[in-house]
């Protein structure tokens, strides 16, 4: 089971490209903690792109925190999302905000994103 819960390169969101189309054709979800754009795309699997700004986070310490939450969570989660790119923003309260919050908003976010997202019975 450890190979199944690896976030490899094909499972992240690398190129400005990929975070350009998804800002542009992408939906918006959110919660007190995170923004989520989610673009569907033609893998079959979900992608996963990160926004954790200077602003927003502050040094790299905090930055790099939210970074490895949100990344844990989604490795964790990402067999029940369906094959969508994410760009995961964090917003100005997950700075401070302790971890067990910042993963439940997650997990709440990825099943709102399988309910929202999840491939239709006609296409």
């Amino acid at each position: 089971m450890p190979g199944q819960l690896t976030l490899p390169a094909q499972r992240r969101l690398r190129r400005k490209y990929d975070f350009d189309a998804a800002y542009a054709r992408g939906r918006r979800l959110g919660d007190g903690f995170f923004s989520v754009t989610v673009k569907s795309n033609t893998l079959s699997a979900p992608r996963l792109g990160l926004a954790v700004g200077v602003k927003v986070a502050g040094g790299g310490v905090g930055r790099n925190r939210i970074r490895r939450v949100i990344r844990e969570s989604f490795r964790v989660h990402q067999h029940e999302i369906p094959a969508v790119d994410l760009v995961v923003s964090a917003r100005p309260r997950a700075k401070d905000a302790p971890g067990k919050a910042l993963h439940a908003s997650l997990e709440a976010l990825w099943k709102e994103v399988a309910a929202r997202c999840a491939p239709s019975s006609h296409s």
